[in-house]
This record gives structure tokens, sequence and C-alpha cells, in this order.
């Protein structure tokens, strides 16, 4: 599979900040990339520096085949961007400003209103594509800005949060509408620090902090690699608590960690069937009442606070 995205040691100086600090990055044709790192790590930087809207001060990319830095021209013209600030005319209804952007491509006014047609269609806007844009939904927005970076069918299209200040169900409006677009070819490169998104869309996810790439995996590569799978066991009564960290020890192989207050036992295990098995075999012979018992692979978010430092905070 053939990379649509390939940045190797970008580097991007603001006088005395590093934004970039080695930046590498390859996402496959076809597939979501999802960026996530802490405010400042740098991610908004990245899309600027891939997408022409800043020169970056070393290091090589191609986006689409084409040298971001000698070959801009030919980038842009396979691209979309979606930034946080939508460039939506709030006067004008969907439909003309989806054929306001497509004149601004340089499409006649017949393809333009084709291209805008079948958008909405799209998007699911058709039933409120003459409607003025002051009153459109927060979901309906996002997705007719969306729409809006598509008229010219991008190779890949970047999208800076797109997600951010929406509710949850205009966040899964804007998801469907995003699986739609890869399904149809399109490679996302997705910005969001909101981590239930990127295990959502995301194939492979770059976690970023300090203008470079620490981690890179599918979410299920990042969650083993960096914390591992673990068991959890609730007692039903904390006086067998003692007795019973020594078994889950034994039975896991592992050192467990103990919370008094809420009778739990948590443990890390590397053979998740086994170790649940033999768990609770020792537990019932013992005559251990549990209240729960089960595996959980770690979320995205104890993966982002262990290589970061930081806990992932929705801007």
């Amino acid at each position: 599979m053939t990379d649509a995205v390939s940045a190797q040691g970008l580097h991007k100086r603001y006088g005395e900040t590093k934004a970039l600090d080695g930046f590498s990055l390859d996402v496959p044709a076809g597939t979501v990339c999802g960026l996530l790192g802490p405010n400042g790590a740098g991610k908004t930087t990245a899309v600027k520096a891939l997408t022409t809207l800043i020169r970056f001060d070393a290091g090589t990319a191609t986006v689409a085949g084409f040298d971001v830095a000698t070959q801009a021209a030919e980038v842009r013209y396979r691209i979309g961007l979606n930034s946080q600030e939508p460039a939506l005319d709030e006067v004008l209804t969907g439909r003309d400003n989806l054929v306001m952007f497509g004149r601004l491509y340089h499409l006649g006014l017949r393809n333009a209103r084709r291209r805008a047609a079948e958008l909405l269609d799209r998007f699911d806007l058709a039933a409120a594509a003459d409607k003025p844009l002051r009153t459109y939904s927060g979901g309906m927005r996002r997705r007719l800005d969306l729409a809006a970076s598509l008229i010219m069918a991008p190779a890949v299209l970047f999208l800076d949060e797109p997600t951010t200040g929406l509710d949850p169900r205009n966040r899964n409006e804007v998801w469907l509408a995003l699986r739609e677009l890869v399904r149809n070819g399109t490679t996302l490169v997705l910005t969001t620090q909101y981590l239930d998104e990127a295990d959502q869309l995301a194939d492979r996810i770059a976690v970023i902090d300090s203008g470079r790439v620490i981690a890179a995996g599918t979410p299920e590569q990042l969650k083993s690699q960096v914390a591992g799978d673990h068991i959890e066991v609730v007692l039903r009564s904390g006086q067998d608590l003692a007795k019973a960290v020594e078994l889950v020890a034994r039975a896991a192989l592992g050192v467990p960690a103990v919370d008094q207050d809420t009778r739990s036992i948590t443990c890390a295990v590397s053979d998740r069937v086994a170790a649940l098995t033999e768990t609770v075999v020792v537990l019932a012979d013992a005559g251990i009442d549990v209240e729960d018992i089960h595996l959980r692979r770690p979320t995205l978010d104890e993966v982002f606070l262990r290589l970061t430092g930081h806990k992932a905070v929705a801007a």
C-alpha cells in the first residue's frame, strides 16, 4: 500500500520555540490517521506544514505523491483542509455556499451546481439545502463545512479538531460522514483531543509531544504496548482482601494494585484467558466471595497519560 502522506524529520521554529522538532509520519492511502497530543504539542503546526500553509525549516514531505516544498500547487490541488474555523457564509443557503466554493475552485456554474447537489445528498443535507446557514444546527454546519472541503474530491483530507464543541449526537453525525468518505477512497489525517474519536475512526494513531511523534500504531497496538491487559477483581467483603491479593498475584503472575475503599484488586496479565480462569478457580476454592471480576484493556486516555504525562483535555 502506497503512502498518501509521508513526512520525514520536519522542523519548524518560531523564535526560540520548536513547534516541530523532527516530526515524521507515514499514512497509507485509504486509511485514517489520528494525530493525538496535548495542547501545544505541534498537531496544528504539522497540518499547516503538510497542507503548504507554512514552510517548514528542514525535513522532507510528500502528500498525494507530490513534494510539499517544491510542488505546493500540485499538493493544494489534491487535498482538502477542514480547519477549526468554518469558512462559510451565514447569509447564504447551504447550496449557495457550496456553489460559491465550486466557483472559487474554477468550476463552471453548471458543474458547481451539480457538485453541490452531490455533496448535499452525501452529507444528508438535501432537505435543508435552500435554507440560510444561520438556521443550521452545529452538526449540520460541520457537515456542510466538510462538504465544502470536498468540492474537488481530494485524495487526502486534513481535519483539524473537526468535532470540537459539538454535542454527542452531532459528533456521531460527523463520524458517519467521515466513515463514508473513507469508504469512497479518501485518506483522512485527523487531529483531535477526543480520545474516543480517535478510537472510533482511526486505523492508526500517532501520539505527538514537543513537536515529534513519540508513539504510533493501531489503537489496540498502543494499548497493548503501553499498558497491556489487566484483570480486575471486586470483593464482596474487605475482610478477604489480604488473602485475595496473595491468590490473585499467584494466579495472574503479577504484582496487584489494591484499592481498599472499593475492595478492588487490579493486576497486569500477559495471558488474558489463562489468568482469568486461574483467578476464578483459586478464589472460589478459597471460599472468597467475588462481586465482580473482568478483564479490560487500557483506554486510550491511559495510553495518552503514560506517553505524554498529560491527561487529554478537549479544547
